[in-house]
């Protein structure tokens, strides 16, 4: 282990070095991208957004992993994080339809197709189904603009519909992937991820805009349905333990409020900056919400000595707070900013509601292994959201210009999470450390980050922590 993570820090040493002499091949000037106009004004338009992001991994497996049948407590692969295509018009300066597409999370083992398993042309891991992450339609029912004396019009109120990431509860909800701080969220921003959403959207409908400063977004959705069966309560040992199943899906109602202090942000478009890299001066405080009733059951026992109960529908109830700085500081000649944000979770999805999560997970488990398993189970998995609280913490430093290098830009940064749940009984800590390496903004850079996370074995017990070393080269255009 520790060997590992020696040549883990030796490799992100190195990443400066290896890409150092790249500087300057990315675009000059990216300007509004692909974007055409449809009339001499600029105002119809139709603009597309192309991005990938490959990634270099060297992780720890939690104990009892096998990957492709073989035991084994360690995998590298290189894989598709993100390979995504958007394209959005404004066919008039109210109507805008958008539609958002692509894959994630292809592996060499993992990843793949509907029904593709074993050896050959449909093998896994191979041949990932393409889908529609987003497709929405919306109409400006007091847009921005000016008025005809001139004014900038302050009060803005757009109505939209379909699959949509409109999201509440915090900014991270509905974070932009092309732009992170860190090398991705941390997916605990999007607790209902491909369980009653799909790929952090819903269908239904939103309204969005700003009161001078203040910028809302409000939803009233659709969640998909979920029919897991709960396990059977009545004795200490055994609580009651609430599992996704919504039955008739009931509407879900969301939304996120935030103050912006100091520079306004754009919201044509849902997705929130992680970090302007010294572009912009920002200072926002926020505050969401996601409820559904009967969004999950559990069963209520009869009596501590039977096997036999009743179900009991609970109502998912998510709340947090936040706070996203990203402000110059020093020489203004040398561009130095400072990124932070930081959010605190409240989560209710009824008693001892767990869920576990993993990220383009190569392993399975390993029938033949005999110690001490994991609690969240193989590969990489970890206790992902449950009933509990969760406090996230991120920060950044963007380094002065170089002079002979100015478009060069490197951005260290750290961050911390901590999740307390009902069900684990013992609060876990999880940190991560990295840089970033700009070679042309987000729209070429190169990321390096490492992080570990503890390992439960049993409610109450972290039996130690295993590591995951992450090389990320991004392009987007």
């Amino acid at each position: 282990m520790l060997n590992r993570t020696c040549t883990y820090l030796l490799i992100m040493g190195l990443s400066l070095l290896a890409i150092w002499p790249a500087v300057g091949q990315g675009s000059s000037d990216y300007g509004s991208g692909l974007k055409f106009n449809l009339n001499p004004e600029g105002n119809r338009y139709v603009r597309f957004i192309i991005w990938n992001q490959i990634w270099f991994r060297s992780m720890d497996l939690n104990p009892g992993s096998a990957v492709n049948g073989v035991p084994t407590d360690h995998s590298t692969d290189i894989m598709a994080r993100r390979a995504r295509m958007l394209a959005y018009a404004q066919i008039t300066p109210r109507y805008l339809i958008l539609a958002h597409f692509g894959i994630n999370n292809q592996t060499f083992a993992t990843g793949g197709g509907s029904g593709t398993t074993g050896t050959g042309g449909y093998g896994a891991g191979k041949k990932p189904q393409i889908f529609f992450h987003d497709f929405w339609n919306e109409y400006a029912v007091v847009p921005a603009g000016k008025t005809p004396d001139g004014r900038t019009i302050k009060n803005t109120l757009y109505i939209g519909a379909g699959l949509h990431y409109w999201n509440g509860i915090s900014r991270m909800s509905s974070a932009s992937t092309l732009n992170f701080l860190a090398v991705d969220a941390p997916i605990i921003n999007w607790p209902l991820i491909d369980n009653t959403d799909q790929f952090a959207r819903l269908f239904g409908i939103y309204a969005k805009g700003k009161l001078g400063k203040l910028e809302y977004r409000l939803n009233y959705n659709k969640p998909f349905a979920t029919n897991l069966t709960p396990p059977m309560a009545g004795t200490v040992t055994t609580p009651n333990v609430a599992v996704d199943n919504n039955g008739v899906s009931k509407m879900s109602a969301g939304g996120y409020v935030e103050y912006q202090f100091l520079d306004q942000e754009a919201n044509v478009l849902p997705y929130k900056v992680g970090t302007y890299v010294g572009t912009k001066r920002v200072f926002n405080i926020g505050a969401g919400f996601y409820n559904q009733p009967g969004g999950t059951q559990s069963y209520v026992s009869e009596s501590a000595s039977t096997t036999s109960g009743n179900k009991q529908e609970h109502t998912v109830s998510l709340m947090a707070i936040d706070l996203f700085a990203d402000l110059p500081i020093g020489d203004k000649n040398k561009n130095m900013a400072l990124t932070a944000y930081s959010v605190y979770y409240n989560y209710d999805f009824g008693p001892n509601y767990l869920r576990n999560i993993s990220i383009a997970n190569p392993a399975t488990s390993d029938p033949t292994f005999t110690g001490q398993r994991a609690l969240a189970g193989a590969g990489n998995a970890r206790a992902f959201v449950g009933t509990g609280s969760i406090w996230y913490t991120q920060a950044g430093l963007l380094l002065p210009k170089a002079k002979e290098k100015p478009k060069m830009r490197v951005q260290p940064f750290a961050a911390y999470t901590y999740k307390n749940f009902e069900a684990l009984g013992k609060a876990g800590n999880y940190y991560d450390v990295g840089c970033n390496f700009y070679l042309d903004g987000h729209h070429a850079k190169i990321t390096p980050q490492y992080s570990t996370r503890p390992i439960y074995t049993a409610p109450g017990t972290i039996s130690g922590n295993k590591g995951e070393f992450i090389l990320q080269a991004q392009v987007y255009l």
